[in-house]
């Protein structure tokens, strides 16, 4: 069976599907896709005027330690918690498999780990996010989903009430055929939610890339769903600055804009973004980068764009988080593991600069 379990490919992420299975898969799904296509034949035009209309003034501002978050894996071992408080970061992303809930107290007790011995129960030391990634058995099976985001619920809710909800569902590999079943898997860990646990948030979409027709979609739908916050996993041009635009028009400041355009438009969400996912891949790190070698940076221009990144974002006030992905990885994280030693690249200090930056209010 497709999905039966996941493979998995060094950057850290599933391998791609053959498009034979991609193809069966999305058999029979031809509705599904019409909603995408119909919705955004209604919204994108009114969206897109509505963007190119609006005032993209950028200011200079000040950013609180809570702005800048970090990706931390349970896989990547407990040197992360040395490293975190080196960097003296406050926001951490850190992802739960619901594939793994025969594992689930092992990623309670790393979540735990990041926390001050006094604040365990509480985390108030740091902000937690806890994302929740995807199974097709979870996603197929409602009961099962029922039954098992309850249990995360109950596990985690002591110590975070943020729980973001899925992960790059616009890519088939990580899951979900189409953004439907999407729409029904948070609609039904809503409803767990709602009726047991209700100062929980429950942050989505969670789509991956400026691929904003899925976002749209996720917004503008008649499922009983609400987000309390909005995450985009927005990477930009993976071969140069986010200063460099796509289609034209669209760099990074133009990508938040019309990203907190439809925000602002939908009834489905708060307005409140968080950039989940982001980075860039490394040089000469094969087969640990998730691109190629020709989409690939180096070092040092991984560091200017981060910091370009941060800036760009920081300046527009319109995202209230960004998460860089992730802590730990050869291909494209601020720490290199690779034969078993810790090396903090130039970015790792740039990063740590930048969060005693905004302690010290500048």
């Amino acid at each position: 069976m497709i999905f039966s379990n996941y493979a998995w490919h060094p950057s850290d992420q599933p391998e791609v599907l053959k498009k034979t299975d991609k193809k069966a898969l999305r058999r029979g799904r031809i509705f599904d896709f019409f909603k995408l296509l119909l919705t955004n034949f209604i919204w994108f035009p009114y969206l897109f005027i509505k963007f190119l209309l609006k005032s993209k003034i950028q200011s200079p501002t000040s950013q609180n330690i809570s702005f800048y978050g970090i990706c931390v894996n349970l896989d990547k071992g407990m040197e992360q918690v040395g490293l975190i408080e080196e960097l003296g970061v406050k926001s951490l992303q850190i992802r739960f498999f619901l594939s793994d809930m025969e594992h689930i107290d092992k990623y309670l007790e790393f979540v735990k780990s990041f926390l001050k011995e006094s604040d365990k129960h509480k985390g108030d030391d740091k902000e937690i996010m806890l994302t929740i990634i995807q199974s097709r058995a979870h996603i197929e099976d409602k009961e099962l989903l029922q039954k098992d985001i309850k249990i995360v619920f109950e596990k985690f809710s002591s110590i975070t009430n943020e729980f973001m909800i899925g992960n790059a569902i616009n890519r088939i590999k990580w899951g979900f055929v189409t953004i439907e079943e999407y729409l029904s898997f948070f609609e039904i860990i809503q409803q767990v939610r709602d009726e047991n646990f209700p100062t929980l948030k429950l942050i989505g979409t969670s789509v991956i890339d400026f691929e904003y027709h899925f976002t749209i979609r996720t917004l503008f739908n008649g499922f009983k769903i609400h987000f309390d916050k909005v995450a985009s996993l927005l990477y930009v041009d993976r071969r140069g600055s986010p200063k460099n635009t796509q289609y034209g028009l669209f760099d990074l400041q133009n990508k938040v804009e019309f990203l907190d355009t439809i925000v602002k438009s939908s009834s489905k969400c708060e307005d409140k973004i968080y950039i989940t996912e982001t980075n860039w891949p490394l040089k000469g790190t094969a087969p640990y980068a998730p691109t190629s070698e020709k989409e690939c940076v180096s070092e040092d221009d991984y560091a200017t764009y981060m910091l370009e990144y941060f800036s760009i974002v920081a300046h527009s006030q319109k995202v209230q988080k960004v998460f860089w992905h992730q802590l730990i990885s050869a291909g494209y994280g601020l720490v290199d593991n690779r034969d078993g030693k810790i090396r903090k690249t130039k970015a790792f200090y740039e990063f740590k600069k930048m969060v005693e930056e905004s302690q010290n209010g500048k």
